[in-house]
């Protein structure tokens, strides 16, 4: 699920703007930006993936009436205590919501229930409150989630010592950037990591006035409380024909081998969806990689979006959303697949083989 291409009735508004409260705007967001990488990775042997998927979905949507009727979607898997947490998407025909399943091998679902919605008596309003990512930290979860108006969202944060009862923070915690800004039109699809220097690292979507949407990203010591790369974005439009030539967002980032690592989704112009790699030392310089997953099944024969990961010793367990109606928003049939990135040996320059 990415933002919708269409924010008319945002850029009608800002363009009425007074210049004072441009200037107010642009002067109070300055103090959120800087300039930064992440923990530079030493440097590393060539690294190949092969993509092995499961051929059938492993989370489906529920009944007619049920909260996630119309799609299920936007994994976010966290292994706690010898258990699977699966906070995913779930589409009503009106309103996106947070559910969670919970599974023992990541691979057969219980559902236990929807678990956020938007509340429309506050800015979050009626249209959503999921497309998050979640994880354990400091002894709770986290969940940073897409909610706000539809044609402008903001990222909010919900906790959680159970993954069942959240309590929210009031405000958002990543807001649409300021008048020429890559993200000036609105923000979703978060994907956070923690690493070893203790800073929290969000990529995310960031939507600009021009409508392309392309991945930026944030850091914060708390995780609430976060400041954006002031060069975002990290990772810019495909050229024409590529997977990703009309719009990017949705990323899973990752560590290993050497390098840092991210699955997107990627859009071209008839909205079909599939999912691209990039690699970087620093997490800020990416260059794209060969492979391409597309999905392999009439299930989710349009789209594959929706990345989450789970590291393993050899491999990269990947859950993911599917789809066989190319949209780019909702009512796409939506199901949750899996599979599996596995590494593969590759020649080194003595002719022995290395991962």
């Amino acid at each position: 699920m990415v933002l919708r291409t269409k924010l008319a009735g945002l850029l009608r508004t800002a363009l009425t703007l007074c210049p004072l409260v441009l200037i107010v705007l642009t002067l109070a967001s300055c103090a959120r930006y800087a300039e930064f990488t992440l923990p530079v990775l030493p440097q590393s042997g060539a690294t190949r993936f092969e993509w092995m998927p499961r051929e059938m979905p492993v989370l489906q949507p529920g009944a007619p009436g049920d909260w996630d009727s119309h799609d299920a979607l936007n994994p976010s898997v966290v292994h706690r205590e010898n258990l699977y947490f699966n906070l995913y998407s779930g589409f009503d025909g009106k309103t996106w919501h947070t559910g969670l399943a919970t599974s023992e091998d990541g691979l057969t679902w219980q559902k236990q229930g929807r678990v956020l919605s938007p509340d429309p008596k506050t800015w979050e309003g009626d249209y959503i409150a999921a497309n998050g990512s979640a994880m354990f930290a400091q002894g709770e979860f986290f969940y940073w989630y897409q909610t706000g108006a539809r044609d402008g969202p903001s990222i909010a944060l919900a906790r959680s010592t159970d993954g069942r009862t959240w309590s929210k923070e009031r405000s958002a915690v990543i807001s649409p950037g300021p008048r020429g800004s890559s993200d000036e039109r609105g923000v979703g699809d978060p994907d956070v990591i923690r690493l070893d220097d203790g800073w929290f690292y969000m990529y995310y979507l960031g939507q600009d006035r021009a409508w392309r949407q392309r991945i930026g990203l944030a850091r914060s010591r708390d995780g609430i409380q976060w400041e954006k790369l002031r060069s975002s974005p990290v990772l810019d439009l495909g050229e024409a024909g590529a997977l990703d030539e009309e719009g990017l967002g949705e990323p899973a980032v990752w560590a290993a081998q050497g390098s840092y690592w991210m699955l997107y989704t990627g859009r071209d112009r008839a909205e079909n969806r599939r999912l691209g790699l990039g690699q970087s030392r620093d997490g800020v310089n990416w260059k794209r990689m060969p492979l391409v997953i597309s999905g392999n099944a009439a299930w989710d024969s349009k789209v594959v979006c929706d990345p989450s990961v789970e590291v393993q010793r050899d491999a990269v367990r990947v859950w993911f959303g599917g789809g066989d109606v190319a949209r780019p928003d909702e009512n796409l049939h939506g199901q949750i697949g899996v599979g599996t990135l596995r590494l593969l040996a590759v020649p080194t320059g003595d002719g022995t083989l290395a991962k």
